[in-house]
């Protein structure tokens, strides 16, 4: 059976709608939580795909969050090994400070729904199906893009919106897996960082529910294309 790895920061920011899709391909889909569990044990070029999601702390944090160190070596060896990588948010930050980008705060937050524009080179990829969509986004930070990639998506707001990395790595700011059916969970979970940035939970809940089954099902045309290309 083939494998699928998540490195889940945060119990609700999890695969979401990418799931069901794995699961229905074959997959035996493990999650793994890097602030508790033993990564350095991973062969990091094991499982068939390895999924790094988001999660509320800075790409560069470790001295404050000590785990990071270990999760950085996991996905320097999974990059190297040249094996289908995916990161979320903060799985995507981490894969462009290890190729060497610069990622840092944008000094605001871009929180909530909002439409994807693609760029030339995302047309032509396996976003494709996000053109003109409205996307979850969740986000204070930012990176630059890795020495090498090619810049698939962007926001009014934040340029950088994915990134692929020759044909295995594929790294979003964005939240493609998001299941609104479960977007309470983010609600209640990141409340105090809602408040903070002065976005309403009930803009977020609402537009949830006018752009989620359009969202699910963007997703798994977007990760069927990039899993049969690979």
């Amino acid at each position: 059976m083939k494998t699928a790895l998540a490195l889940r920061h945060i119990h609700f920011e999890d695969l979401g709608t990418l799931e069901p899709l794995l699961r229905g391909r074959g997959f035996d889909v493990r999650y793994l939580d890097p602030s508790v569990d033993d990564l350095t044990a991973v062969d990091a070029a094991s499982p068939d795909l390895i999924v790094a999601l988001g999660g509320p702390i800075g790409a560069f944090d470790e001295d404050a969050y000590p785990f990071l160190t270990a999760e950085l070596h996991l996905i320097e060896h999974r990059l190297a090994s040249g094996r289908p990588l995916l990161g979320i948010c903060l799985g995507a930050q981490l894969i462009a400070r290890l190729s060497g980008a610069k990622v840092a705060p944008m000094g605001y937050k871009e929180i909530g729904f909002g439409e994807l524009a693609l760029t030339e080179d995302g047309q032509n990829s396996v976003l494709a199906p996000l053109a003109g969509m409205s996307v979850l986004h969740w986000h204070g930070d930012r990176f630059d893009l890795p020495a090498g990639s090619r810049l698939l998506a962007s926001t009014a707001r934040c340029v950088q919106q994915a990134f692929t990395l020759g044909d295995a790595v594929l790294g979003l700011q964005f939240h493609l897996e998001a299941d609104a059916s479960q977007i309470e969970r983010w609600l209640v979970g990141h409340c105090a960082e809602l408040a903070q940035a002065g976005v309403d939970p009930r803009t977020v809940r609402e537009d949830a529910q006018r752009h989620g089954a359009a969202l699910a099902r963007a997703a798994r045309l977007v990760m069927a294309d990039w899993l049969d290309r690979l």
